[in-house]
């Protein structure tokens, strides 16, 4: 049996980190921004643009409108707790996705 977190490390989180870094290399961060601001390396935000990560989860229109609505929020405030709290509401929907 897998934890729901368990789930949500393997195949939603990734999913989320793809999702979020090319919404906001699109907004006009850099890759190296990104990584910053998702505490993730420069590399990882690169194999998430171009599709070498992520993608094992199918994304309901709720969960595309809430990257979308997410990635601009990171960009007015790159504090960590916000990003924190962003990143766990987008993996609660994510996972339902999953069911």
């Amino acid at each position: 049996m897998k934890l729901p977190c368990e789930t949500a490390l393997w195949y939603v989180l990734p999913q989320i980190r793809a999702d979020l870094s090319r919404a906001l290399v699109k907004e006009g961060m850099s890759q190296k921004e990104v990584a910053d601001v998702l505490g993730i390396t420069p590399a990882a935000v690169s194999q998430y643009i171009h599709k070498k990560r992520g993608g094992k989860i199918k994304r309901t229109k709720e969960y595309n409108d809430l990257v979308r609505d997410s990635a601009k929020k990171i960009l007015k405030s790159k504090d960590d707790v916000a990003v924190r709290g962003i990143i766990c509401r987008c993996c609660a929907v994510g996972q339902k996705s999953m069911d």
